[in-house]
């Protein structure tokens, strides 16, 4: 499988607190990544050398074989906080076409090809009919979907997304999660994830960062046989838990 993400020997401090240890991590954009850890544990940290914003200080990060920066253009990251100045009078369409600047070869003006794909990427995410809408006039959960589709607008190949489902019930999570799922199907996801239970429904791998990085693929994650052994594991975490004893119970948004 070819590996569009490689994180080699990564590691990364504050001020000359370790935030990050010797992560290594081979990622393909067929996968569904949900990142997962305690709070303070370093997953906004990871995410953000993914994708550049930071530089790491051992080790290296390679995006399609190149440096992040040399392929900004093929990815596209939506932020933890996605809320506008309150009463600032911004429509969903204009949040959308933002995702076509590095297309566009005026900041001025977009052209009929830039409104045609923000209003098909408003589709796609089923925000269509709200294209003229004020964006604060929106749910925490609609407005998601229009910072999903300004992101897709961009034409990226991999989509990061820094806990996008934070403050919006179960019910709008699992809503996200099935979009995510779907596009998927023809871009890569990466995603900072607070609910264990809801990602591991949808994710084909779960990486757990506290510090250092373990990789779980949730096809075949391990159950309850790793406490069989005598000797204490290297390393537990809610994911063999969940696993385990996850119950075959739907939420009715599933069903």
């Amino acid at each position: 499988m070819q590996n569009d993400i490689i994180l080699k020997d990564l590691s990364f401090n504050y001020e000359g607190t370790p935030v990050l240890e010797n992560i290594n991590l081979h990622y393909s954009k067929k996968d569904f990544l949900a990142i997962i850890g305690p709070n303070g544990g370093g997953k906004s940290t990871l995410l953000k050398l993914m994708i550049g914003i930071l530089k790491p200080q051992h080790g290296s990060v390679t995006l399609f074989g190149k440096s992040p920066g040399q392929v900004s253009e093929r990815i596209s990251y939506v932020p933890q906080n996605t809320f506008t100045t309150k009463g600032f009078p911004i429509q969903v369409l204009d949040i959308v076409l933002m995702g076509r600047l590095s297309k566009t070869k005026s900041f001025s003006f977009y052209s009929k090809n830039d409104k045609a794909m923000a209003l098909k990427m408003l589709e796609k995410v089923g925000m269509e009919t709200f294209a003229h809408h004020k964006i604060n006039a929106l749910s925490g959960g609609q407005r998601q979907r229009v910072f999903i589709a300004r992101a897709l607008a961009s034409e990226a190949e991999i989509l990061f997304l820094d806990e996008p489902t934070a403050s919006i019930d179960t019910a709008g999570q699992i809503d996200i999660f099935k979009l995510l799922k779907q596009l998927n199907e023809s871009i890569g996801i990466i995603i900072i994830s607070h609910d264990i239970n809801v990602a591991m429904n949808y994710a084909t791998k779960v990486a757990h960062v506290n510090k250092t990085l373990y990789l779980h693929d949730v096809g075949n994650a391990k159950n309850f046989a790793i406490f069989d052994t005598k000797e204490t594991p290297v390393h537990i975490c809610p994911i063999e838990l969940i696993t385990a004893t996850r119950c075959t119970h739907l939420h009715p948004k599933q069903s």
